[in-house]
């Protein structure tokens, strides 16, 4: 699913649009006991409950894509008889109405859900009807040839609100706070189907993380049975450890600012469209031929890759450059230069040693103090 896709699909958690036919809930204390649970027809609850379950689930759907939002693939094997994405598919056809599937489901859960306190499992069906569009990209509410029927599961933990004092209207004072179970933002969920081309596909499910770097593989594994994928911290630590070790005693400094300069461009040429820039191997090579990187050090490169990343993984390339500071970082001091501005520091050899030479001329602040320079001054950092 790409940006749009999510955003339509968000669009229905309003009163207006709203599309959710059944909602099932499951309280869970911190010894994995069911404390309460919830079946209801989703528009019989009050209008200030639903209001609170909307915020819940647009959140599930929220975040950066290839962050927080992951779209994964049902391994063949899975589409089987015993198969996760068959289980999924005979919850949704249940619409939630058969206790004995939405009971497994939520034992599945709590079986492969690592979390320590009480959380709150939320379950909803859906049926949208889509809209069919004009050539303008003009919705037209009166010609839809689809439906599209999804599940939508939210993780939230549940936490005592903090102790305080409150103000009584009742008895016109200020006493202690009762303290309550609050349901707090989700810490994990998933769309099952996906909504692809704004339609139904089946093969895969869209993954929501609060943590953009605590994916929970058990979770991936035995819920959703999909493999999990590398998080964004761990795709930037691969693509790291790739250029290392693809550059060897060639890492040097213009070449390694050269290939963010052409990630952040790549980023900025496409950052209006619904997919993100995601770099497949052969992309990767080509990236490196690009700024430079010498024939004989690719010689290696697609084994070198596999060891990093994973024969089949693609880098997001968001993931793998900041677009919002380049950073020189040695033992003592951490530089952040503005990416459109990263020309203005530069490598010279001073005295037999190699330095950075950053120019200092207007608009200089020492810990906030405004200070006034000399036409000649800079800052050299040695030994780098």
């Amino acid at each position: 699913m790409n940006k749009k896709e999510i955003s339509e699909i968000k669009k229905q958690f309003t009163p207006a649009n709203c599309s959710i036919t059944r909602i099932r809930g499951c309280y869970v204390d911190g010894e994995k006991n069911k404390k309460a649970e919830v079946k209801e027809a989703f528009l019989s609850l009050s209008e200030e409950e639903m209001f609170k379950y909307f915020e819940i689930f647009r959140k599930t759907l929220s975040g950066t894509l290839g962050k927080n939002l992951i779209n994964m693939e049902f391994p063949l094997k899975q589409e089987g008889e015993d198969g996760t994405q068959n289980f999924l598919l005979k919850l949704r056809q249940s619409k939630l109405q058969d206790d004995a599937l939405t009971e497994a489901f939520f034992d599945k859960i709590i079986e492969n859900y690592d979390y320590a306190e009480h959380y709150y499992i939320i379950l909803i069906h859906a049926v949208y009807d889509i809209p069919g569009k004009s050539t303008d990209g003009q919705e037209m509410f009166d010609s839809s040839d689809e439906i599209y029927e999804h599940l939508l599961c939210s993780i939230c933990p549940v936490n005592l609100s903090k102790a305080g004092l409150c103000y009584n209207a009742q008895t016109n004072h200020i006493e202690d706070r009762i303290r309550d179970w609050i349901v707090e933002m989700p810490d994990l969920g998933f769309l099952f189907p996906v909504f692809n081309d704004r339609s139904t596909d089946i093969h895969g499910v869209l993954y929501y993380t609060k943590n953009a770097e605590q994916l929970r593989s058990t979770f991936i594994d035995e819920i959703l049975g999909c493999t999990t994928p590398l998080s964004a911290g761990g795709q930037r630590d691969s693509f790291n450890s790739l250029v290392e070790e693809t550059l060897g005693d060639d890492c040097a400094y213009d070449t390694v600012l050269n290939i963010h300069e052409k990630l952040g461009e790549l980023v900025e040429a496409q950052k209006e469209l619904p997919d993100p820039v995601v770099l497949t191997k052969s992309e990767v090579k080509r990236l490196f031929e690009d700024c430079g990187v010498e024939e004989n050090r690719l010689e290696h490169f697609d084994e070198q890759y596999e060891i990093a990343a994973g024969e089949k993984s693609a880098l997001m390339a968001a993931n793998i450059t900041n677009t919002r500071h380049v950073e020189i970082k040695t033992p003592d001091v951490v530089i952040r230069v503005n990416p459109e501005r990263a020309d203005l520091v530069e490598t010279r050899d001073i005295d037999g040693r190699r330095c950075l030479i950053i120019p200092m001329e207007d608009n200089v602040e020492v810990n906030g103090i405004r200070v006034r320079m000399n036409t000649a001054d800079s800052i050299s950092l040695e030994d780098l």
